[in-house]
């Protein structure tokens, strides 16, 4: 297993994987892969910064993440279905603790609450539950 951090260059590499994310967890983003490309594309130009991991097959996941001042907020990550139970995601982490997030005492990461297999493995890796967000869609008006 390799890491490296991310270029801006890499955007269309991690855009079908965004999307594979995206389904995978049950998120309602409906942007096709050009357009998550260019959002990562921005993001990468901007504050945020990603780690890809990668194998002699290729690309098999990410993370995505912004240093805030008091935590590192983890937006993404990812690890290709064909690659998942096989401890990537937990040597991710510790990874991603030695060489992008040591100078912080704090990561939070967002799960949907019907992802259970993410909330399982956040937990699994050491993350305890914070807050529950609550959301309200406006009522049909009559």
């Amino acid at each position: 297993m390799r890491f490296r951090f991310a270029k801006p260059e890499d955007a269309a590499l991690l855009a079908p994987l965004n999307a594979q994310l995206i389904r995978d967890e049950g998120h309602r983003n409906n942007m096709t892969v050009p357009q998550l490309a260019e959002r990562m594309k921005q993001w990468l130009n901007s504050d945020y910064q990603a780690a890809l991991f990668e194998s002699s097959e290729g690309l098999i996941g990410y993370a995505l993440y912004r240093r805030e001042p008091e935590f590192v907020y983890l937006r993404q990550m990812f690890v290709r279905p064909e690659f998942r139970r096989r401890g990537i995601g937990r040597e991710a982490v510790a990874w991603l603790w030695h060489n992008a997030w040591h100078s912080h005492a704090r990561v939070r990461v967002d799960v949907l609450v019907g992802n259970a297999p993410g909330q399982a493995f956040w937990r699994a890796v050491g993350f305890l539950d914070y807050c529950i967000t609550l959301e309200m869609e406006s009522p049909a008006v009559t």
